[in-house]
């Protein structure tokens, strides 16, 4: 819909999202964007699922917090959205180098998150669950500077760090494996060389704050 226009809507019992963007930066990538106003567009858009994923994103504030980042995450709305509308053929090519790299690479994230419990996690099911191949999600992440091992690695620990802090009747074993380690050596020695202290240590420490 155009702000620019005066108008109503009615709607069901729906879910839906809302969001407004400079007319004139999609009119730049989208032909003809005037006849794009209250045409619908399909539910299984991939760029439009792409676009609802990473619009959720925004309201992590703390990982849009330099101007850079803003600038970026705006570019990258912009781009999935003149895809769903249907971008020109220059636009989409840049568009799919770019906000669809970008928005792929934040569902993978969110996906690992969602699935650290899992001691099986691979890139094979991150691959299967957007649709693209496991060598397509390792290239995401090596293009950050590390590999997806290395992420998954780096969650698991960080995550394990924050139960520390805050469920203190849960045994460290409990833990290591509920956040997907099934070694425990493994994951004592992982979480020393990320904070410098083992687990034990992170324990007492918190137990000495508290009292």
């Amino acid at each position: 819909m155009s702000n620019a226009d005066v108008g109503s809507m009615t709607l069901a019992a729906s879910r839906f999202a809302a969001f407004a963007v400079p007319r004139a930066a999609i009119a730049a990538l989208v032909p003809d964007v005037g006849a794009t106003i209250a045409r619908p567009i399909p539910a299984n858009n991939p760029a439009f699922r792409l676009l609802l994923g990473y619009l959720a994103t925004a309201n992590d504030v703390q990982g849009l917090i330099t101007p850079e980042l803003q600038r970026l995450a705006v570019t990258h709305v912009y781009d999935l959205l003149a895809l769903a509308l249907g971008a020109t053929r220059d636009a989409a090519a840049t568009a799919k180098g770019r906000g669809v790299r970008a928005a792929r690479l934040v569902a993978a994230k969110a996906f690992v998150r969602r699935h650290l419990h899992r001691p099986d996690l691979r890139a094979e099911a991150v691959a299967a669950h957007l649709g693209v191949s496991p060598r397509y999600v390792h290239m995401l992440f090596e293009a950050e500077g590390l590999s997806f091992l290395e992420y998954v690695f780096a969650e698991r620990i960080a995550r394990a760090h924050e139960v520390l802090h805050t469920d203190s009747d849960r045994t460290i074993s409990a833990i290591a494996f509920a956040v997907g380690f099934s070694d425990l050596s493994h994951f004592n020695r992982t979480f020393r060389r990320r904070f410098g202290r083992t687990p034990t240590e992170v324990r007492a420490d918190v137990a000495h704050d508290g009292l």
